[in-house]
């Protein structure tokens, strides 16, 4: 994709011009300056205050609109809205919930999911995810090291924490959700004999909130980190936090306008957009990038018992899905499914990711193929609450391999291993600073210590910034190369294997070499009815690259790469399979 294929006359103002438009804008976007946590920075001063707030303006704006889908149950802002606050009564009255204890949320993404998490969130409790996928070991450390009082979970969840609720004496009530049989054990209890199932939540009683005193900086959640190394640890947000991660994105899509040199459109009241939920409400992306800013526009969310692209496409067309994304590989997946065209695909207006390296081929193909899609691509982690930056339009268009240039509120720099400020073009590892990042690592003073400075997260990703300031990330540096003294970044060589045509998913990892230290291992998957043998692909990517990045062995597979809950690949899993060399 070249400068080209962009509009005359574009860009119409810089993204510095940009920025300083929308900071000083009359709008939710405006910024103001504050002192958070003792740090000085910039802050959307006119932004909602708490996410109990976002909740009340919902309902008020949106009560008969549906808000979930999930299979044939439908649930409205109003039943929702119904079915927080019965429970948020529930967890004080009946639980004894406090401001600041922990109400832990651990399900599949059901229309039950957002319940407890909103009712926490709405009485000044701190919501707890946990990833639906972890063992009953990986849950009692969560439990346990969060120290939830109130645990509300599936049956299967329950299966797998059964024989470990002994270790758990701070745990003192577990709600079950959809079901499950009559336990013994007191402290266990269905949500449905709190409230009822979904589909009769619009026959709750409307009895308000409990009154509650609650600011943008009191603390709202804690989200778990992905754990692909030791421990996964608990970063904690706060209600201000959340809210400027969204702001961070919609200032971003202002700013693709003014790039063009035209007025961001008004919201339409009319409109319902619909986000096909193709990640778990768990990740910060699902939470904070997804559930909470559907609920500001008045959006819907349908989503799966389980990711399949195949099970999608029906989705789509049925419910006029506008929103698709979550990690690139979803974006794949629909993208190269055989029955895609048997679909109206046509409603889809945005296909944004991130969470993981994505192909510039991904860009031009999402245009191939959904000629009427905008692509999106950003940044962010847990401990900036999903949304730092985000690349759109024709900034996208141009710089298909950045993650875009922050909104004003977000500030970069790289540095050096000796901790200097290194220059444009270089690459170092990325800092962060905004409103949007998490205050602490929950009970964890040392790792907080080491990522949380002077109101900076320090992130572990290699990147380099360009003289305007658009991100491109290199590598987590974790996962960097060494080989025989030269560094070699898994992202250049991933991308080296997707730009040929018939590679559809590809992760390099290293290869223990007795000499060198390391060599280059692949792993990829193709694209349904296209072969590529490993000496073509080897021969593809040294055209590209320098051949000592060129993979010695490439392995193939017909699935999907294996990944966590939150799409990045288990390279662990995938470097076992290759044998040392040397």
């Amino acid at each position: 994709m070249a400068a080209a294929a962009l509009p005359e006359g574009w860009p119409a103002i810089s993204i510095e011009q940009a920025n300083a438009a929308i900071a000083a804008s009359d709008t939710p976007l405006k910024l103001s300056d504050a002192v958070i946590g003792g740090v000085p920075m910039k802050v959307y001063g006119d932004a909602p205050p708490t996410i109990r707030a976002i909740l009340q303006l919902g309902e008020m704006q949106f009560g008969a609109r549906d808000f979930l889908v999930y299979e044939d149950e439908r649930v409205t802002y109003s039943a929702f809205a119904r079915a927080v606050e019965h429970f948020a009564k529930a967890l004080i009255e009946q639980f004894g919930v406090k401001k600041g204890d922990r109400v832990a949320v651990i399900m599949r993404n059901y229309p039950q999911w957002p319940v407890p998490f909103f009712a926490a969130l709405s009485i000044g409790a701190i919501a707890t995810p946990m990833n639906s996928w972890w063992t009953g070991d990986e849950l009692e450390y969560g439990l346990k090291d969060s120290g939830a009082k109130v645990a509300v979970i599936d049956p299967q969840i329950l299966d797998r924490i059964r024989d470990h609720l002994g270790n758990l004496p701070e745990l003192e009530k577990i709600i079950i959700a959809r079901g499950g049989e009559a336990e013994t054990d007191p402290r266990i209890l269905t949500m449905e004999s709190l409230i009822g199932p979904a589909t009769a939540w619009q026959d709750l009683e409307q009895i308000g909130l409990p009154e509650i005193e609650l600011g943008p900086d009191d603390d709202a959640t804690i989200m778990y980190t992905s754990g692909t190394t030791g421990r996964p640890k608990g970063a904690l947000a706060t209600h201000r936090a959340i809210i400027s991660n969204m702001l961070n994105s919609m200032t971003c899509a202002m700013r693709m306008y003014l790039r063009r040199g035209e007025a961001p459109p008004e919201p339409d009241p009319d409109v319902q957009n619909a986000t096909l939920l193709a990640i778990p409400f768990f990740h910060a992306t699902g939470a904070f990038a997804v559930l909470i800013p559907t609920v500001l526009r008045g959006d819907k969310i349908v989503s799966m018992y389980k990711w399949d692209a195949g099970e999608a496409l029906p989705m789509i067309e049925r419910e006029r899905v506008t929103n698709v994304g979550g990690v690139p590989a979803i974006a794949w997946q629909l993208l190269e499914h055989p029955d895609r065209d048997k679909y109206d695909l046509s409603s889809i207006a945005v296909v944004s990711y991130g969470g993981a390296p994505s192909a510039p081929e991904l860009v031009s193909t999402i245009k191939k193929r959904l000629p009427d899609a905008a692509p999106g691509n950003g940044w962010g982690m847990t401990e900036t609450c999903a949304t730092s930056s985000v690349n759109l339009g024709e900034d996208y268009v141009n710089r298909p391999d950045s993650a875009g240039a922050p909104p004003g509120a977000v500030e970069y720099k790289i540095v050096s291993p000796d901790g200097q400020e290194l220059p444009a073009g270089e690459v170092g590892e990325l800092w962060c600073k905004g409103p949007m990042n998490c205050k602490a690592y929950w009970n964890k003073p040392e790792a907080t210590a080491e990522t949380f400075v002077d109101g900076w997260v320090v992130t572990g990703d290699l990147a380099r910034l360009d003289e305007e300031g658009f991100l491109y990330l290199v590598d987590r540096a974790k996962d960097m190369l060494i080989r025989g003294g030269e560094n070699i970044y898994c992202i250049e060589v991933e991308s080296a294997l997707y730009d040929h045509p018939a590679v559809m998913d590809a992760s390099v990892v290293g290869i223990p070499h007795k000499i060198l230290g390391q060599e280059v291992g692949a792993v990829v998957q193709l694209k349904p009815g296209m072969s590529a043998s490993e000496d073509e692909l080897r021969a593809h990517v040294r055209n590209q690259i320098a051949a000592f990045k060129v993979p010695v062995e490439i392995q193939f597979q017909d699935e999907p790469l294996p990944r966590n809950a939150n799409g990045k690949i288990l390279k662990p899993i995938l470097r076992d399979r290759f044998e040392p060399r040397g």
